[in-house]
């Protein structure tokens, strides 16, 4: 009997051993956000093990019992979490039974532009319509001593336009305020591109604000990123030899048409920004570009061409000579 009693004790104590390990963080103190997706419907048990995938968890097994003592079992939440490896099984199921993450994910994609930011902040419920824009054109900037004076900008886009760097950011949705979001993406620009980039952009012969404004007409017309360099190489030519740059999407951005046939009144635009009737760079970015368009503008690549276009297919086909290109226009546009 005394050996019966001295089995169970040595296999509580082991389970108790397990249990305290198995509900510690899976990586205490590690503190990388990881999206998590609950989908509607799952299982407790399902949801154990994605968590346990996404290595959020020690042990699925653990959480399912720690749900169960708690009487959480049906009561877990669906959605879309902000969860860190350095939580406690506890927190996490605290999270998943409010439904609410702490934080969420806001991914800014490479080509946005700021009027996009904003619409994109409304939709994630994080500000009112159009606080970003304000922001952008009231908020007190002076700490970003990089950003280009607002004489002559676009005035949705104001300085920053093309300065605020495309990447994901994890927000806290409580604490939200649209002037420190902007600040936010000043910041990881400077560090990005200022700190990491500064070198080859003083060695290059061009500006900060030429160098982004070209990426962000790279970053707008190719649509891959073997292109870019070419694309930069022809655009930095032509403008080197003081030809019109002829790119249809700083015509779009002016208008805020983004989509849609553009017309011959849209082209004959009066604006500085409209590169098919004026010449050189326009004023400032047309949208926000990301590091590899940015890096084609700072070192394009040499070519013997002048021209280029995209097919309907989105198929690059590229000129020397204008007769080449209209031949190509006839060939690829017109008769598709």
């Amino acid at each position: 009997m005394k050996k019966l009693f001295l089995l169970i004790a040595v296999v509580l104590l082991c389970t108790f051993g397990w249990y305290w390990w198995s509900m510690r963080p899976a990586d205490s103190g590690n503190e990388d956000r990881i999206s998590v997706r609950i989908e509607a419907g799952l299982s407790t048990r399902g949801i154990a093990q994605i968590l346990y995938d996404r290595r959020v968890l020690r042990s699925p097994l653990a959480f399912r019992l720690y749900a169960r003592f708690h009487g959480a079992d049906s009561a877990l939440q669906a959605g879309t979490f902000i969860l860190m490896p350095g939580m406690t099984p506890g927190a996490i199921m605290e999270a998943l039974l409010s439904g609410k993450a702490l934080e969420i994910a806001v991914t800014i994609p490479e080509g946005f532009t700021v009027s996009d930011i904003d619409a994109l902040l409304v939709k994630k419920n994080l500000a009112a319509t159009g606080a970003f824009l304000r922001c952008v054109l009231e908020c007190d900037l002076s700490a970003f001593g990089f950003l280009p004076s607002g004489a002559g900008l676009a005035p949705r886009g104001g300085r920053v336009e093309g300065y605020l760097f495309p990447d994901t950011y994890f927000v806290n949705v409580e604490q939200f305020s649209s002037e420190e979001f902007l600040e936010r993406l000043l910041t990881v620009f400077r560090s990005k591109v200022i700190d990491e980039l500064g070198g080859e952009i003083g060695t290059s012969g061009r500006s900060l604000h030429q160098i982004i404004t070209m990426a962000s007409l790279i970053e707008e017309e190719a649509l891959t990123d073997a292109e870019r360099p070419v694309i930069a190489g022809i655009l930095w030519k032509r403008f080197d030899d003081q030809r019109g740059l002829g790119v249809d999407a700083t015509v779009r951005y002016i208008l805020a048409k983004p989509v849609g046939v553009i017309t011959a009144g849209d082209l004959n635009t009066d604006s500085p920004y409209n590169t098919r009737k004026f010449r050189g760079l326009p004023p400032s970015p047309i949208a926000n570009p990301g590091f590899p368009s940015i890096k084609a503008a700072i070192d394009p690549g040499a070519s013997s061409y002048w021209y280029y276009l995209h097919d309907r297919q989105g198929k690059i086909h590229y000129a020397e000579t204008n007769e080449e290109h209209n031949l190509n226009r006839i060939d690829f546009l017109k008769k598709q």
